[in-house]
């Protein structure tokens, strides 16, 4: 065995040997990844004194890119899809030519978006009262005003032909339904704190949309709440806003409010089914046409027929609810005659 050679190891078959050279070919293999991350340390400590000397600059040439990065796709976007350079004063207008959602305009797929104008001024129509059925539109037609407010005054061309814009100083919006599980907060309460801070913060110069205030309660106390929140938002606050709503009985308001409009979702009509126009037009729906609505969305023929019963019987005779029409009964077997007297299976006739 060579002098040089040093036992490390006895095994059972075998006998393992180390030499100098090897020794020392271990220890740099062992300690290379401690090596390795000194060395890596030191050298982000070195980057980081150098980006500290130029911090400044840096921040400055960060700034401009964002900058431009912004502007660049605001222009490639408005070049696609055709947007208009809207004109922003300091007025209260806001006047709108065909304006178009700009998130559905470019997704909606095969059907076309229909695009809608809105004329608002501080005299004539500051308040938009909109009704409609559900699905046709209201919601898409009240966010995309907002957006395209949002997007001219963030230095963005428009989805319109063309736009006047007199500046807000805020948009404040009610949209949607959904209870706060974390807080405790049910749907109905989630709602009216969002009116809450809409009432008690919006100014003259503010732009406000809200969707179907006061469903989430009992008819005529979401009706008393709505109908209060337009008196005040038209009569002390005095913003421009656009109301969707189905309490159609809030159209009367136009009767009395100088600055509150009416408009509705066009619809037509034809073999008992609806087809959504998608178009904004003056005046207030003649009727909400909800049942048409449940048959487009699945509902059994047995529960739309006997909505339409209950129906005529609410709207002809103004009936509560509990004296409406009896469906009709369904001829069934029975074991015996005793059964047709029980006034327990008659509930069920």
């Amino acid at each position: 065995m060579p002098p040089e050679y040093t036992r490390k190891q006895t095994m059972a078959n075998a006998e393992r040997f180390i030499t100098p050279e090897l020794k020392e070919v271990e220890n740099k293999i062992l300690g290379a990844d401690e090596r390795l991350k000194t060395l890596e340390y030191e050298e982000f400590l070195n980057l980081r004194e150098t980006v500290l000397e130029h911090l400044e600059a840096i921040q400055t040439t960060a700034a401009a890119l964002a900058e431009i990065d912004v502007m660049t796709s605001f222009a490639e976007v408005a070049r696609l899809f055709d947007y208009a350079r809207p004109v922003l004063n300091k007025t209260k207008n806001l006047i709108i030519e065909k304006g178009r959602h700009p998130v559905l305009d470019q997704n909606i797929g095969e059907e076309k978006f229909v695009p809608n104008d809105t004329g608002m001024s501080p005299d004539e129509n500051r308040f938009m009262l909109i009704t409609g059925p559900n699905m046709a539109g209201k919601s898409t037609y009240i966010r995309q005003v907002a957006l395209i407010v949002l997007l001219g005054q963030i230095g963005s061309f428009v989805p319109a032909a063309s736009a006047e814009i007199g500046l807000v100083d805020r948009i404040f919006t009610r949209v949607g339904a959904s209870d706060d599980l974390a807080k405790g907060q049910s749907t109905f309460m989630v709602e009216m704190t969002e009116t809450a801070l809409i009432a008690n913060n919006a100014t003259e110069n503010s732009l406000v949309i809200l969707d179907e205030i006061g469903r989430g309660t009992a008819t005529y106390d979401g009706l008393s709440i709505a109908w209060s929140v337009v008196e005040h938002l038209h009569d002390h606050v005095g913003c421009r806003t656009l109301f969707a709503t189905h309490y159609h009985e809030l159209t009367q308001l136009a009767d009395s409010r100088q600055a509150v409009n009416n408009f509705n979702i066009a619809v037509r009509e034809w073999n008992d089914q609806i087809i959504f126009l998608r178009q904004i037009i003056p005046g207030a729906a003649d009727k909400s046409y909800g049942i048409q609505v449940a048959r487009l969305a699945g509902l059994p023929d047995t529960i739309i027929n006997r909505a339409k019963e209950i129906l005529a019987g609410l709207e002809g005779e103004n009936l509560p609810l509990e004296d409406a029409p009896p469906p009709k009964k369904r001829a069934r077997n029975r074991d015996n005659d005793d059964e047709e007297d029980d006034p327990q299976m008659m509930l069920f006739g």
